[in-house]
């Protein structure tokens, strides 16, 4: 976990979004009894939680508890490991994505992900843009599309003049604007951000951050994130994992941020927010 300082991890700065969304209403992802195992270990246990349509959730809690697991379950990541196997139900717009008939390719063009380390292709700016975009079947107007993913992902003005010029050559945090905007190439619904700005200086972190506020008015949002304060600051929907007796990762508390930062319904919630465990 990182937390600049206790008296910091006491009071951590909440900010709410002025037009916040109803975390309430119908669910665009909606996680039930989740269970994944790693060969005979079983890794998280019976997680349960919904994220709201337009809404930036946060997934918090140690190193170890299952944060990144279940968030690769959303779209079907754990799918790459041969010794991944997941129970229970991921529904999308009601629809299970770990059903028989599902393509897993289709699942991820909907729920795309971005990486805790930037990952840009070597290849133009340009070429990085389109080149999802064109594998899922692209054929419209591709300067109008690059412009556009550009602009979203808030570096159009900075790399206009040099669309020919490597991805490689940006700073790292241009590269994980850059490899947002190529998710968003391929027009998903859903966003995951695994840790994206954990190798980001302050001021680049700070542009990300002020990214997925601009991009939460059009997509949804889940981000995994050890920086507590970044919790507090960017997302709607906070949920808390914890390692239980046996060493496996479970959901203790999924709140209202605000809510959960301020007045948390569980102990173990308080305890690792105010800094007494994790």
């Amino acid at each position: 976990m990182v937390v600049e300082s206790q008296a910091q991890a006491r009071t951590p700065v909440v900010t709410q979004r002025a037009t916040a969304p109803d975390i309430e209403a119908e669910p665009i992802v909606q996680i039930r009894d989740l269970n994944v195992f790693y060969g005979t270990f079983h890794a998280v246990a019976s997680v349960s939680f919904d994220v709201a349509a337009n809404s930036i959730t946060a997934l918090i809690g140690p190193s170890g508890c299952g944060k990144s697991t279940v968030l690769r379950c959303i779209n079907r990541m754990n799918d790459l490991v041969p010794s991944a196997r997941v129970e229970g139900q991921i529904l999308y717009h009601g629809v299970d994505v770990n059903g028989a008939k599902v393509d897993p390719v289709e699942v991820r063009r909907r729920i795309g992900m971005v990486f805790q380390k930037p990952n840009p292709f070597p290849k133009s700016i340009r070429d990085n843009i389109l080149w999802g975009a064109r594998i899922n079947g692209f054929r419209g107007n591709a300067d109008e599309l690059v412009e556009r993913s550009l602009r979203q992902a808030a570096l159009w003005d900075e790399v206009k003049d040099k669309l020919n010029q490597s991805g490689l050559s940006l700073s790292g945090g241009q590269q994980q604007r850059l490899c947002i905007a190529r998710t968003i190439a391929i027009n998903p619904d859903v966003i995951l951000m695994d840790e994206p700005a954990s190798a980001l200086d302050p001021i680049s972190t700070l542009k990300i951050e002020d990214l997925m506020r601009e991009l939460v008015r059009d997509y949804t949002i889940v981000i995994v994130t050890h920086n507590m304060q970044q919790a507090a600051r960017v997302s709607d929907q906070t949920v808390f994992f914890s390692l239980n007796e046996r060493r496996q990762g479970e959901l203790v508390e999924a709140s209202p941020t605000h809510q959960l930062f301020t007045n948390p319904r569980e102990q173990r919630t308080e305890d690792y927010i105010t800094g007494r465990f994790g």
